[in-house]
């Protein structure tokens, strides 16, 4: 008797696809540059709170009541961006990345997100680029007659557009929106047309077209990193062990966060705001009565890595620790933005052990660090891996091995973990002995 031939994938309606793509095309570089404009937004106004204002004041560098001061201030902003509709979007202390993003909801997005990143709140641009670029390309595309998936298919292609800008090209922003489509149960080949065709047509405004140079967006590699070539066993050691740590982290900074967003139920949500931005402060300010420089533990954490893997151990330490509780209040206390980049700095903090220790290559150090934190912080398994990838560039490229090893234990170590909590909090409690 043979074998029952393999069922047929399911009927995909080409014609729709086909119109989709194309709109997912045209909105591509409206969509590329509304994500470029938001990043140079967030950078000018961090430069001038945390640049230019102490100067105007005197001030080599941020005196205390600026690094505790200025994220109050953010807070309140967040607090009154989140009075109007759309409550500033997806909140970061749930998993995921957050698909999705309605037009009406697109100012609040927009200016919690810029009131948090640039006022110094432990999170990343990504989650607000994907609301702001679903919200602008479901906008353009209003007039379009789109049923209700048509215009998902389409928000998704904005959401990978404005990704495409931020992640250096569409496949890490592809990979990503495809990932998370297929973790809440969506189509992948659906998707998959529009969101590359969307973010190729964004990234065009990076890479140039002709003799135009494109726009001067600043890449996320690290710059000069010695060449990694040739996979040694003690770095897969250290791939397994950073991914379980990392594994142990996420699930406890989550945790640890989903007790302080607890708060907002008995305090209100001003008090948690404010507190929250004074906590971000004090944190940044103590790293800096142990050596290290409170402006490494504010932001995303993107621009510390390379001086972090400079800092000494004790140094080190401080600037982790800072990192990571400043990280648990930004991500429970209110404010609006991403968790991929600080858990990214959390992972390489954790690899740059290894470095000061055992010698081991600072470039495979990132790449194991980037590919565990991403995983154990979204649950996305091949984009933390490209992600990697991506940051070490060419010098690198023999890291990607390692990397995976690491984003994979990660993946199965926090998997284990949530399921053993699961367990742990379903399970009866024991009898009383008699």
């Amino acid at each position: 008797m043979s074998d029952p031939a393999p069922a047929a994938p399911p009927a995909v309606a080409v014609g729709r696809l086909v119109r989709v793509t194309l709109l997912g095309a045209l909105v591509g570089l409206p969509v590329g540059l509304m994500a470029f404009g938001f990043i140079w937004l967030v950078h000018e106004l961090e430069h001038q709170l945390w640049h230019d204002l102490p100067a105007a004041l005197g001030a080599a560098s941020p005196p205390w009541y600026l690094l505790v001061g200025l994220p109050v201030l953010g807070a309140l902003c967040v607090y009154l961006a989140r009075t109007l509709t759309g409550d500033g979007g997806h909140s970061p202390v749930h998993e995921g990345v957050g698909l999705g993003g309605r037009p009406e909801d697109a100012l609040s997005v927009g200016l919690a997100a810029l009131a948090s990143l640039a006022f110094g709140a432990v999170l990343g641009p990504e989650a607000p680029l994907l609301a702001l670029g679903a919200a602008l390309a479901v906008w353009l595309t209003s007039r379009a007659r789109l049923d209700g998936a048509g215009r998902n298919l389409v928000g998704a292609a904005g959401s990978a557009a404005a990704l495409s800008t931020l992640f250096g090209g569409p496949l890490v922003s592809g990979l990503m929106l495809l990932e998370s489509g297929a973790a809440v149960g969506l189509a992948i080949v659906p998707i998959m047309v529009p969101v590359l065709a969307s973010s190729a047509v964004a990234y065009l405004l990076i890479t140039g077209l002709g003799a135009w140079s494109g726009l001067p967006i600043t890449g996320l590699t690290m710059g000069d990193l010695p060449p990694y070539t040739s996979v040694l066993l003690p770095d897969l050691v250290a791939a397994v062990v950073v991914g379980v740590v990392m594994a142990a982290l996420g699930v406890g900074l989550r945790r640890l966060a989903g007790v302080v967003a607890g708060l907002e139920g008995r305090i209100g949500r001003l008090p948690l705001l404010l507190g929250s931005g004074a906590a971000i402060g004090l944190l940044a300010w103590s790293a800096g009565l142990a050596g290290a420089n409170p402006l490494d533990v504010l932001f995303s954490g993107q621009a510390s890595i390379a001086p972090m893997l400079q800092a000494t151990g004790g140094t080190l330490v401080a600037l982790a620790l800072a990192k990571a509780l400043a990280y648990v209040v930004s991500l429970g206390g209110g404010f609006r933005g991403g968790a991929i980049f600080p858990a990214v700095f959390i992972g390489v903090a954790v690899a740059d052990v290894g470095v000061i220790a055992f010698g081991m290559s600072p470039t495979v150090a990132i790449a194991i660090g980037t590919a565990a934190g991403t995983a154990a912080m979204t649950r996305l398994l091949v984009s933390s891996v490209l992600f990697a990838g991506l940051l070490v560039g060419r010098a690198g490229l023999e890291t990607i091995p390692v990397a995976t090893i690491a984003a994979v234990a990660a993946w199965l170590a926090s998997a284990g973990l949530d399921g053993w909590l699961a367990r742990r909090a379903t399970a009866p409690a024991s009898e009383p002995s008699a």
